[in-house]
């Protein structure tokens, strides 16, 4: 089960990274991300798209790691950092669902809660150590 839910969590994160990829090359996508204020996105916000596909990086390592697909984090804080990915999903779902944007919270809300049912499969997944 932690396999499943590890590989839908990267590619469910892919395709976000493409998504955020897309609002930087300035497609007019914007009605789904960063409050739907803006259907292009002005550099700012941009640079914060490009911020977000890092992050995404980083939460696929730490899911990965802790489904024991990848060895980057020391058993101890596998565990704790999986933990912390869960959390910060958790806030990522609650601020998709206050979205001012419709089309957001109808879009991006699903995603962020299907990422973090994965996460938490994974995080109370056996520990390996």
């Amino acid at each position: 089960m932690m396999l499943v839910a590890a590989s839908l969590f990267c590619s469910l994160l892919a395709g976000l990274a493409i998504f955020q990829l897309g609002l930087i090359a300035g497609m007019p996508l914007g009605r789904f991300a960063w409050g739907g204020q803006h259907p292009i996105l002005p550099a700012r916000l941009r640079f914060g798209s490009g911020m977000a596909i890092l992050i995404y990086g980083a939460l696929a390592l730490v899911i990965l790691d802790r489904a024991d697909l990848i060895a980057i984090l020391p058993n101890a804080w596998s565990g704790g950092v999986a933990w912390a990915t869960v959390f910060y999903l958790a806030l990522a779902l609650a601020l998709n669902m206050i979205s001012p944007s419709r089309a957001e919270r109808r879009l991006m809300a699903p995603v962020a809660a299907l990422l973090l049912c994965c996460a938490l499969v994974v995080a109370m997944g056996p520990s390996t150590a």
